[in-house]
């Protein structure tokens, strides 16, 4: 039996769930998402919470299929209710980024520009020292997908730990060469 599976995800107001020919489609203030049900999984929404169940037949691919319907419809839901927010720190002398509309601009130490289409569904904001970066959107999936498109462009490199980092993000900083040739 799956434990995360077997618990109810709670409806908050404002938020509709629909099942209908294999579709999963989730609505509420801040938008609609919708994904394929996961197969060996049932749902049964009731007004107040939903519950996850799975259908008869191999029961560790049933098991497997419960936790995931579950953390995929709770995300769901709690992406059209709050949303979800990732934040990436630039870290680096002249590394910056600027958004304008659904482009943004990011100065990454190369001689030239990086230009960063943002996905539907994803804005974008930078504060005002332009070394942060908010990403905001329902869709907790594609949320992830941009923030690692957009580290991608300068990961932090482990000596001066210069780069795009999340926030929060520990980089484990190593020594030199002067360091290793002193303790020689």
């Amino acid at each position: 039996m799956s434990r995360i599976g077997n618990r109810a995800i709670p409806l908050p107001k404002g938020v509709e769930v629909k099942v209908a020919d294999g579709v999963i489609r989730v609505k509420g203030p801040k938008g609609t998402l919708t994904i394929p049900a996961p197969a060996r999984a049932t749902l049964q929404v009731g007004p107040t919470e939903i519950k996850v169940g799975t259908t008869p037949g191999d029961q560790s691919e049933g098991s497997r299929m419960q936790g995931l319907a579950r953390s995929l419809v709770k995300n769901m839901v709690v992406g059209v209710s709050e949303g979800f927010k990732r934040e990436l720190d630039i870290v680096g002398v002249g590394y910056r980024a600027d958004v304008q509309g659904r482009k943004m601009t990011l100065n990454l130490g190369f001689s030239h520009q990086i230009l960063f289409d943002l996905p539907e569904g994803i804005s974008a904001k930078v504060e005002e020292k332009q070394t942060r970066i908010i990403l905001e959107g329902i869709d907790r999936q594609l949320l992830g997908e941009t923030a690692a498109a957009i580290r991608r462009f300068r990961p932090p490199e482990p000596y001066k730990g210069k780069g795009v980092r999340y926030r929060g993000e520990f980089v484990r900083q190593k020594a030199g060469k002067k360091a290793a040739t002193k303790a020689a």
